[in-house]
């Protein structure tokens, strides 16, 4: 597990360690030093400095590297620096390291090395102007210099991870804590290598965490001989419906389900698709629903039946939107005294019903969005859950009392108290039944870890892309299937395990 500070909590950080008697001036020196030793250089390198003090971190590296005897330039994108930035530049020309301010047209193909210290971790964009056109001619350069981000990508948010234009690096050393930033957004499509620094800065307040591998085996306990099926949960997946039947999605659904380790799966879907899901879903059970023209019907009696049995249930994956689904989910809500996953049309009922009735409900609610959801939920804009999707998800969580898990390029899960950010995953699983396996996947592990639903939650983000990503791998990108995924859920499953036995 690794920590994660937001660009406020890091603010704060660093305002402690000097007030506890560090100055800033030391701290920016540790910074630029420790960043020197993290990278491997090639000469000449040339240091790209802006005003504040991810340019006076700049300044450090640069006389690290004259003490290397690495030829070295800077270049700076405005002539004003922050006090203790000014006090290192000043340093630089005593040193004797040359400098220019740049100007558009400049080319920065004669180095090998690109040192990327324009802004930092609290810059909100886009990049305008001079500081933009100099972003896209380190990216143009590239091809013959490795480029090397201090702290985070020169036009990228340290909270979202968004910003066009932006620096692709082939490394990024964050300084003192990662930051969300690092891990939303396009962060992933632009970081080559991420490394963090320590300089002495200790957190101040709650800090997010970023789901590892040691961490998502605490979701996959040691099994016992002394134990049977229903020691590791009664799971129910209500989903289908004749338009949106995805009959081999479902089945996926189901078996990622079993393959994560569910006692029981039942497999709820309208009467007519029964028929075509059978065959593939020799370990889980069908349970027929009424239904009207291919679509669910919603039968009290039935669910009630149904309920009975589990313990989980995700609901809402290819039902459709109706009448129907609303009165499904509302029933659910306050009857149903289990966990409760809502994907789907489930999140889509629920928009309608209002978010309020999560927390005056019975279950324990999880809701499973990705941004278009996100916004018919919270009534943002997709535009400003992208531009702090954390504070977002952390809101609608604590608001509606319930765990959210919001899908993007890394996923957020949150109670409204603490979070998880998992960043495993890849472009192969943007594609149609993601969510379906993602939701067996969470149905069974909330299945037997009713006493830390986060944690199994997020476990089930950290193994679907890890078994994306070994799809990947085989595939490719563009001809990725979701069933490429539930293929190896089973492979990412036991070395998980195998992690878990030495915990």
């Amino acid at each position: 597990m690794k920590e994660i500070l937001t660009v406020e909590n890091m603010r704060a950080s660093d305002a402690a360690a000097i007030e506890a008697g560090t100055p800033g001036r030391v701290l920016m020196a540790r910074a630029g030093k420790a960043v020197s030793e993290a990278v491997s250089w090639k000469a000449p390198a040339a240091v790209l400095c802006g005003s504040g003090n991810n340019g006076g971190d700049g300044y450090v590296i640069a006389l690290a590297l004259r003490e290397k005897e690495i030829p070295v330039t800077l270049i700076r994108l405005k002539d004003r620096c922050s006090e203790d930035g000014a006090y290192y530049l000043d340093a630089c020309r005593k040193a004797g390291i040359p400098e220019m301010l740049y100007e558009p047209g400049l080319s920065l193909s004669s180095y090998s090395t690109l040192v990327d210290c324009l802004f930092g971790t609290g810059f909100h964009g886009p990049a305008k102007d001079v500081a933009a056109e100099l972003i896209r001619e380190i990216n143009r350069c590239r091809k013959t210099a490795q480029v090397i981000s201090v702290d985070i990508n020169s036009g990228l948010s340290g909270e979202s991870g968004q910003g066009d234009p932006a620096v692709r690096s082939d490394l990024t050393v964050s300084v003192g804590g990662y930051k969300p930033g690092h891990f939303l957004g396009r962060a992933k499509d632009l970081i080559g290598e991420l490394k963090n620094v320590d300089i002495g800065i200790r957190p101040v307040g709650r800090t997010q965490k970023l789901m590892e591998a040691e961490d998502a085996a605490k979701a996959l306990p040691r099994r016992f001989h002394a134990s049977h099926k229903g020691s590791y949960g009664y799971t129910a997946l209500i989903g289908g419906s004749e338009r949106y039947s995805g009959a081999p999605r479902l089945a996926e659904m189901a078996n990622s389900a079993m393959r994560c380790g569910a006692g029981v799966v039942l497999l709820a879907v309208p009467r007519s698709i029964s028929a075509w899901i059978a065959p593939q879903i020799l370990e889980s059970t069908l349970f027929p629903l009424s239904e009207r023209d291919g679509s669910l019907l919603f039968r009290e009696e039935e669910f009630a039946e149904l309920c009975g049995r589990v313990s989980t249930i995700a609901f809402g994956m290819g039902i459709g939107m109706s009448d129907e689904t609303v009165k499904a989910v509302r029933w659910l809500l306050e009857h149903f005294d289990g966990t409760l996953i809502l994907d789907a049309d489930g999140l889509n009922a629920l928009a309608v019903i209002g978010p309020e009735a999560v927390r005056s409900g019975k279950p324990r609610v999880i809701l499973t969005p990705h941004v278009g959801e996100m916004a018919r939920l919270s009534g943002l804009s997709a535009a400003q859950i992208l531009d702090d999707p954390v504070k977002a998800a952390e809101e609608a969580a604590g608001s509606a009392g319930c765990i959210l898990l919001l899908k993007g390029a890394s996923t957020v899960v949150t109670d409204g108290t603490e979070t998880w950010l998992c960043d495993r995953g890849c472009p192969g699983m943007a594609t149609a039944g993601s969510g379906d396996v993602l939701s067996g996947a969470a149905a069974a592990l909330c299945g037997f870890n009713r006493d830390d639903l986060l944690t199994a939650v997020a476990a089930a983000a950290y193994i679907c892309g890890a078994a994306g990503e070994k799809a990947q791998k085989k595939t490719g990108a563009a001809a990725m299937v979701a069933s490429d995924t539930a293929r190896h859920i089973a492979e990412t499953v036991f070395e998980l395990e195998q992690i878990s036995e030495g915990l």
